[in-house]
């Protein structure tokens, strides 16, 4: 006799991937790459499905690199971060948005998704159309973003402490030249009002006066990131003139003398940050003043002990200036910022005396242990004038050699200390007491 058994019927599987495909390992190199080169890695996965010019990545969690981007140099060089600001909120959703939008100093056409748990954004210009119009191209490059948005997110908050200073750096770079320019228009418009609300002036005039002015204040601006770059270092009393012209034609029309006290002409020189600093604490503390009732004079006063920049300023008003104003407290974050104090006495009757030192020289932290980088004598010279903040020109002069010969070495440091910028190269001289 026979015996029937049941028999499981016969199942069909899908075939497993090849785990050696192109596409599954440009996902994996996608999940392991670092994060400056996670746009490049993004982008290599997506071109076989959707060509395009360039990948753009903005995120908040990178503070010091927003952005990180791949493609045609002309987009990646000029495309802005208030560009991607822009468009990024004017999106109504995390879906894909295609369209046109004002980047890199163009119209262009654009692809757009958001990544809602860190509010990061990828921007694909000039997407191929036939590929976009496909539902399936669609759901492919948004799961992609996923991927690459999440694991940007779990790569910053397990970031060696070498990358949080160099994100740190740059991120005070930035803030240091936007400041700068905030407090160049900040002068320019309440000069322009001041102008226009002088009696002193006709219509005619005060249209010729102001229109003068807003050259002189295009120009300027136009060059300001020129201008901040190469002046690492200012000669005291040079910095003290450019506060001058900053501030005269301000006072020009406001019926207030100011005073200037000049430093003397042989002061130690200033280094970038603590001349932008301080003309800036200035012209905020200058502005301040201007704003109380009955002031008729303001006094401003530079001087250099050799290890500080001394500054004063004091008006003959009424004493109405407020140590908890806006203002102040924001001119005092300054201040601290480089390690400086600002000190305000205030006269009822008398008006107010503010004082205000900044260090010439960063606080140095404990030295660290070099040997490992293996650098030749040069090559430490190079690298102590990074860690300075110095540029290829001012490097070459001070070592006398040519600016392909401290490219050379440059590069050279980069590979012996295993970086890729200069911010990273500086972050790593600074993190072993180099300044």
């Amino acid at each position: 006799m026979t015996t029937l058994t049941n028999q499981p019927a016969a199942v069909t599987r899908p075939a497993c991937p090849d785990a050696k495909s192109p596409f599954l390992r440009a996902i994996s190199a996608l999940a392991e790459a670092p994060l400056t080169h996670i746009a490049e890695q993004l982008r290599n996965v997506l071109i076989p499905y959707v060509s395009n010019s360039a990948l753009v990545i903005f995120t908040e969690d990178c503070t010091g690199r927003p952005q990180k981007k791949a493609g045609e140099e002309g987009i990646i060089t000029r495309v802005s971060i208030a560009d991607l600001e822009k468009l990024r909120s004017s999106l109504s959703d995390d879906e894909p948005w295609l369209g046109e939008a004002e980047l890199a100093d163009d119209i262009r056409s654009v692809m757009a998704i958001r990544y809602a748990p860190s509010r990061a954004l990828l921007v694909i210009t000039d997407p191929d159309p036939a590929a976009v119009a496909v539902e399936s191209a669609l759901d492919l490059i948004e799961y992609l973003w996923h991927i690459a948005a999440r694991r940007i997110q779990e790569k910053v908050a397990d970031a060696p402490p070498s990358y949080l200073m160099e994100s740190r750096a740059a991120s005070a770079e930035r803030v240091r030249v936007t400041a700068e320019l905030v407090d160049m228009h900040s002068t320019t418009l309440e000069t322009l009002l001041a102008a226009l609300r002088s009696p002193s002036l006709d219509d005619a005039s005060a249209r010729s006066t102001v229109t003068d002015m807003t050259a002189k204040a295009l120009v300027a601006l136009r060059t300001v990131s020129d201008r901040t770059t190469d002046l690492v270092e200012e000669p005291v009393a040079q910095a003290f003139v450019r506060l001058q012209e900053d501030l005269r034609p301000l006072t020009r029309f406001s019926g207030i003398e100011v005073q200037f006290i000049e430093p003397p002409l042989n002061g130690r020189a200033l280094p970038g940050e603590v001349a932008h600093a301080a003309r800036a604490v200035v012209r905020g503390l200058v502005l301040a003043m201007m704003e109380q009732p009955e002031v008729r004079r303001i006094r401003a006063q530079w001087d250099c002990d050799g290890d500080n920049l001394l500054i004063n300023i004091r008006d003959d008003g009424n004493g109405a200036l407020s140590a908890d104003a806006s203002t102040m407290g924001r001119l005092d974050r300054r201040v601290q910022a480089l390690a400086g104090t600002m000190q305000m006495d205030v006269m009822t009757g008398w008006g107010a005396d503010v004082s205000v030192t900044l260090p010439l020289d960063a606080p140095i932290g404990p030295k660290g242990d070099i040997t490992g980088w293996n650098l030749a004598p040069r090559e430490l010279e190079i690298l102590q004038h990074l860690a300075a903040g110095h540029r290829n020109r001012t490097i070459a002069t001070a070592l006398t050699i040519s600016e392909n010969t401290v490219k050379f070495h440059v590069r050279n440091v980069f590979k012996k200390l295993g970086v890729r910028s200069r911010t990273e190269a500086i972050a790593a001289a600074h993190s072993h007491g180099m300044r």
